[in-house]
């Protein structure tokens, strides 16, 4: 019985495999469903909510957590809880956003490097090195003084640093990738460089990609909050946690009223580990080595 079910098992393709190991991974469980509810919530909260996130309530400055304010409110009467939810929206919009962007980059730069000649892949592997010898946090900062504030900015700044390590990753794969049997024939038979980015590139990077784009999020969602912090990224009066973050920075807030910080730190830092643990999950599940384990 043993014999047949490892059979079986390994008649599956890759990825069902690695979904299967995924699924066995209590931590990652945790993780995705923490971050369900976070989403769910982000997504649903006008809904169920009655207040806008700049709806102003002058009768209610700085009011504690109550029954019509469950997170309180700021200085300026704006629920917190509100803000909280739309500040979520904002921040895995641009996380999401500028990583695809990243992905596709990434990808494109590590594929046609490994797939073309000895010459372009030098030289196209020397920008990479110069793009990722460039210190990250200056890089950042003179990123978003040029461009400026606000969410198409924010995407494009995160998304200018995050591709060179995940270029080098794919160039590396594909590497070992071109020299097979079946793309050497394909090359022979005239196959050109769309073809094998898009038929044997891609669906051999897949696992790469997948556990990028969930770790990655994660650092997109610090690094807006960075910014947004800094007074680089989402201005106000949108919403965001780290403008939130901001704007509860004076010695006053943090002593007297804690609860216009606590929440988006607490909701940055849940969101962030969850979103690790299903990358951490992820990583492992792909890992062709766990099915000699």
């Amino acid at each position: 019985m043993s014999a047949a079910t490892a059979v079986s098992a390994s008649r599956r393709g890759p990825i069902a495999r690695a979904l299967d190991r995924f699924a066995t991974n209590p931590v990652a469980l945790l993780g995705l469903a923490v971050l369900a509810v976070i989403v769910l919530a982000i997504l649903t909260y006008p809904i169920w909510w009655a207040y806008s996130p700049n709806q102003i309530d002058l009768r209610a400055l700085n009011k504690g957590p109550s029954a019509s304010h469950w997170f309180g409110t700021d200085g300026v009467g704006r629920d917190v809880l509100a803000r909280l939810m739309q500040g979520g929206r904002i921040s895995l919009l641009v996380a999401v956003t500028s990583v695809a962007v990243s992905i596709v980059i990434g990808f494109l730069v590590g594929a046609v490097s490994s797939f073309s000649g000895r010459v372009v892949d030098g030289a196209i592997m020397r920008l990479v090195d110069l793009a990722m010898t460039l210190p990250p946090v200056i890089l950042l900062l003179v990123l978003a003084s040029i461009v400026g504030t606000g969410i198409a900015p924010t995407i494009a700044v995160i998304s200018l640093l995050s591709w060179p390590v995940l270029s080098r990753m794919i160039r590396a794969r594909l590497l070992e990738l071109r020299e097979r049997d079946f793309v050497v024939a394909s090359r022979g038979m005239g196959a050109g460089m769309g073809h094998l980015l898009l038929r044997h590139g891609l669906p051999n990077c897949v696992d790469i990609l997948v556990v990028y784009a969930t770790l990655q999020i994660a650092n997109a969602i610090l690094l807006e909050a960075g910014l947004s912090f800094l007074g680089l990224g989402i201005a106000p009066p949108e919403a965001s946690w780290g403008n939130m973050l901001n704007a509860a920075r004076s010695t006053s807030v943090l002593e007297q009223y804690v609860w216009q910080w606590m929440f988006p730190g607490v909701a940055l830092v849940i969101t962030v580990l969850a979103i690790n643990f299903v990358g951490d999950g992820l990583r492992d599940a792909f890992d062709p080595r766990s099915d000699l384990q």
